[in-house]
């Protein structure tokens, strides 16, 4: 039997991407395998998780109100990172409705292992200027090709360290295999850490290389949600 540390589940809306303001039952987990330096997310298990198995996880979320719910959101952390786990859980869990996956897209051999139980997947391109991390666009490349024939598109965070460089080669990734760019200005707290017309010029400054982009901030941190 496996089990893993949850962090917490909720019922809440989504705040991001091309489903916002869908209604979602969230589940994060613990792990994660990269350190991002806007992350505002405490995952440590010792802060607060609790060890499920699969069906006590389950039991778990079904006792909540999923009425209306949209889908089921794996987020975190990185969930792909507890694929054993989402072996067990998924089958059990898929029944009540779709599953989204929001993930850091570096781990393209762990999502072949559920892909046929996913849904939509939420994939993150992550920029060295917002990120501090060298190195992940190969890594992305692999992810999304793994991800071919699913309801998937590419999350970018930014912020004013954004380059030309990043946004010609993010641009032709995406172009690459076919998916739509939703870009995220990074916040802080519940404003954004750019101005309007910066965001604009950054848009802009895509729409030149790739048409399928579009600005969708992190709405659920304007109105107060989780």
């Amino acid at each position: 039997m496996n089990k893993t540390y949850v962090k917490e589940f909720f019922v809440s809306i989504q705040g991001e991407g091309p489903y916002v303001g869908y209604k979602q039952l969230f589940i994060r987990f613990c792990k994660c395998n990269l350190t991002c330096k806007y992350c505002d997310t405490e995952f440590l298990a010792s802060t607060g998780a609790k060890e499920y198995s699969a069906q006590e996880l389950f039991e778990a979320v079904r006792a909540l109100d999923l009425t209306g719910v949209h889908s089921i959101s794996l987020t975190g952390g990185e969930p792909l990172l507890d694929t054993e786990f989402l072996k067990e859980f998924l089958p059990l869990v898929r029944p009540l409705a779709k599953i989204y996956l929001e993930t850091n897209a570096t781990l393209p051999a762990q999502l072949g292992e559920i892909k046929a139980l996913v849904d939509i997947v939420s994939a993150d391109i992550k920029l060295e200027s917002s990120t501090g991390i060298k190195g992940l666009n190969d890594r992305h490349d692999e992810f999304f090709a793994a991800c071919a024939g699913k309801d998937a598109y590419a999350k970018i965070v930014f912020d004013g360290a954004i380059t030309d460089d990043e946004i010609k080669t993010t641009s032709e990734l995406a172009k690459k295999h076919g998916l739509e760019i939703v870009l995220s200005p990074m916040m802080l707290g519940h404003k954004m850490s750019v101005g309007s017309e910066f965001v604009t010029n950054v848009h802009n400054k895509y729409l030149t290389h790739y048409d399928r982009v579009r600005v969708i901030p992190q709405v659920h941190k304007f109105i107060g949600l989780e």
